[in-house]
């Protein structure tokens, strides 16, 4: 089964403490998610970052350093694919869906910031073209946990097809 791993919007900016989008400590999801990355290199899986770029944005997700991947998750520029979107959607405007038909996979699993926004839309727009999906609960963050879990149980009551899982039930 050909599995691919999304990584949404894991940068800098959210990571800046004078950031508006500051979402806190993300080095736990970090250690997770470079588990999930390993596993999936090793399984030879198709690897997609997303980055968010405002187009005209004097500051916040400006091109540079602001949106540059953070720095200790395992991004290999010359091996992963990476998207770069300025909407809250990845497809809208990139070349996503021709990616993914090359790619042609039977398994979407998703992680990112933030949870409610741009990893539930990537969500419901891989669940509307009828990629099957799994959510790792435990790589994703939003700006507070109560969001992130009804966020979480919000898809699992709308779209009871989609998986939410966990780092350790993935990788065993």
């Amino acid at each position: 089964m050909k599995k691919v791993l999304f990584v949404v919007d894991v940068e800098n900016e959210y990571i800046i403490k004078e950031s508006p989008y500051f979402v806190g400590d993300v080095s736990v999801q970090t250690i997770r998610l470079n588990k999930l990355i390993s596993f999936f290199r090793k399984n030879n899986s198709p690897i997609i970052f997303i980055k968010h770029i405002e187009k005209d944005s004097k500051k916040e997700f400006k091109k540079g350093k602001r949106t540059d991947i953070i720095s200790n998750i395992n991004y290999l520029p010359n091996k992963d694919i990476l998207i770069e979107k300025n909407k809250i959607s990845s497809f809208y405007k990139t070349n996503l869906e021709s990616v993914l038909k090359k790619i042609k996979p039977k398994q979407c699993y998703v992680i990112g910031i933030l949870t409610n926004l741009c990893v539930r839309s990537l969500v419901e727009d891989l669940y509307d073209r009828d990629y099957a999906i799994t959510v790792m609960e435990d790589c994703c963050i939003a700006f507070t946990k109560k969001t992130h879990i009804f966020t979480l149980e919000d898809i699992k009551e709308t779209r009871p097809e989609i998986e939410i899982k966990k780092v350790n039930e993935i990788i065993k």
